[in-house]
């Protein structure tokens, strides 16, 4: 499978619009679609898709599994929820509100970077996940990772901007994230499907 950066490709986060024709058969053989932009003078903001051969409520039930996502992304070393104030399951709105704590560590150029962060969890039952900064080793973060039907599986759309703490310009985040992110989202296909 390769990355596939696809000019054509219109990254729309709310999925509005189809694919192109060439775009739709990319995600159907496994490649992921990606988009990189710069959020700041030090961040940057990507999109990546993906389908995945699985219904969109087992894509949901895996995703929310947080302590699993280290399967998913290899630089992520913790990943688990803790206590917070929000509603319980089964809440008639179908949102919850969960705080979750990750770490990880990145080798980039010449720096090994060990990260912290802390993040507001919201989820719109098997339709979003989505992420926001409440502390941690970056200036700003927040990301969103939506289901929807698509072919005979799910479509997973992944929208992160950050701006870490360490000044590293966007050209050289983009560049790792550009090589680093389709890895890891296959990866986490893999997990996905076992």
């Amino acid at each position: 499978m390769v990355a596939s950066t696809a000019p054509s490709f219109n990254c729309d986060r709310s999925l509005s619009v189809g694919f192109s024709q060439d775009d739709s058969a990319a995600l159907r053989r496994g490649d992921v679609l990606l988009e990189t932009g710069t959020h700041t003078a030090w961040g940057a903001s990507v999109t990546a898709q993906m389908y995945v051969p699985i219904s969109r409520e087992s894509a949901w039930h895996q995703l929310i599994d947080y302590p699993q996502w280290v399967q998913y992304f290899p630089d992520v070393n913790n990943s688990y929820l803790l206590p917070d104030d929000s509603p319980k399951p089964g809440s008639p709105n179908k949102v919850e509100f969960k705080r979750l704590y990750q770490t990880a560590s990145k080798n980039f150029l010449f720096l090994s970077a060990q990260v912290e962060i802390y993040l507001r969890v919201t989820e719109i039952f098997q339709q979003q996940i989505q992420f926001q900064l409440e502390s941690g080793s970056f200036h700003d973060f927040s990301a969103e990772l939506t289901l929807k039907d698509f072919s005979d599986g799910t479509l997973l759309t992944y929208f992160v901007q950050a701006t870490p703490l360490i000044p590293i310009p966007s050209m050289f985040i983009q560049q790792a994230i550009h090589f680093d992110l389709p890895r890891n989202m296959r990866i986490m296909r893999q997990a996905l499907c076992r």
